[in-house]
């Protein structure tokens, strides 16, 4: 009994190993879509219109902020390890933009390397209950009762 009791504890302690050292390991995410170079030297500056772009390397995910605004093609590559927060290791963000008559104006590439920052989200949600704590919440409700409601 006391050989198998050592071979249990022996593989509890391998399979605990295992495990530990696994969530070690860092895992990669990738997200989004940019279009390749050979795409990209298909279309020409001052030439092709918005149609062409999309027809050639597709329509973005996200665009300018007015229907018929730039066209913006984000790609990020997120690390995750262990328990530490997700960090951002690649992100490219290619920008096409349009003049007045939807021919392509620029193509400009940008990345994590040039310095610039890209927010790709702002979550910012207005509250209307700030500087009020929980109690004045909870109490300030009281006033706001109607009993009729309460029986129809």
């Amino acid at each position: 009994m006391g050989g198998m009791m050592k071979r249990l504890v022996r593989t509890a302690t391998m399979v605990g190993l295992v495990a530990s050292l696994s969530a070690c390991v860092a895992s990669y995410r990738n997200h989004g879509y940019v279009p390749n170079d050979e795409d990209l030297n298909a279309l020409v500056v001052g030439v092709d219109t918005r149609a062409t772009v999309d027809d050639v390397v597709g329509a973005p995910s996200a665009s300018g902020v007015l229907s018929g605004g730039d066209y913006y093609y984000v790609r990020s590559r997120v690390r995750e390890y262990g328990a530490y927060r997700p960090e951002v290791i690649e992100r490219q963000v290619l920008a096409i933009s349009f003049a007045e008559d939807d021919t392509i104006a620029n193509i400009e590439s940008f990345s994590l390397a040039d310095g610039n920052i890209v927010p790709l989200t702002r979550r910012v949600t207005d509250s209307s209950v700030v500087g009020n704590g929980f109690l004045r919440q909870l109490l300030g409700n009281f006033g706001n009762i109607d009993p009729g409601d309460l029986f129809n």
